[in-house]
């Protein structure tokens, strides 16, 4: 894992932001991460701003936390964060890895109408933070494969939000590129 200490931030306020559900400095949290796992493409920093981002619309809708299964769900959250920050203070990578995957796990073992909604919120975090780590100049390729999404959905994606029409990624038509060369060097 890379940005130890920046991860480590990140889990302890998420952990404090849950409990008082806090969704907006969940989302905040989540960007946070996503910039260095932009930079680092580190599987870990990147599953880690999917679950925070994932939680934060989870928690924004409180109508998920009236289904059956919620409160296990919550538990294993609260739980899984709370041993993630030991592991990353014990320098256990493995653990984290171990407590990122229950999260995970618990997605598909919750019961009832609650699974779906929770699967379907990870599966769009997903999306969207793949489509933010492209945003800071990763490849589609890249990014999809980090994020375990298709190309398809990234790019659909992507074209939704006009990320790809940004202005950095644009190039000048012919004439626009020969007025600029003749106004730099003559």
């Amino acid at each position: 894992m890379q940005e130890k200490e920046n991860i480590l931030r990140i889990l302890k306020e998420t952990k404090d932001a849950v409990k008082i559900e806090d969704n907006v400095k969940l989302k905040r949290l989540s960007d946070q991460t996503i910039h260095t796992a932009s930079i680092t493409q580190d599987p870990d920093n990147i599953a880690i701003a999917v679950i925070v981002y994932s939680v934060s619309k989870i928690i924004e809708r409180k109508k998920y936390q009236e289904y059956p299964g919620w409160n296990k769900f919550y538990k294993v959250f609260v739980s899984s964060i709370s041993n993630s920050i030991n592991s990353i203070e014990r320098n256990d990578n493995d653990g984290l890895k171990k407590n990122i995957e229950i999260i995970r796990k618990e997605i598909n073992t919750v019961s009832g109408r609650i699974r779906k909604y929770i699967q379907d919120v990870f599966r769009r975090a997903s999306i969207n933070k793949a489509s933010r780590i492209y945003e800071h100049g990763i490849s589609m390729e890249k990014t999809s494969k980090l994020l375990g999404i298709t190309l398809f959905e990234l790019a659909s994606y992507a074209g939704q939000t006009g990320i790809s029409d940004a202005p950095l990624g644009r190039t000048l038509d012919p004439r626009s590129r020969i007025k600029l060369a003749m106004e730099m060097f003559g």
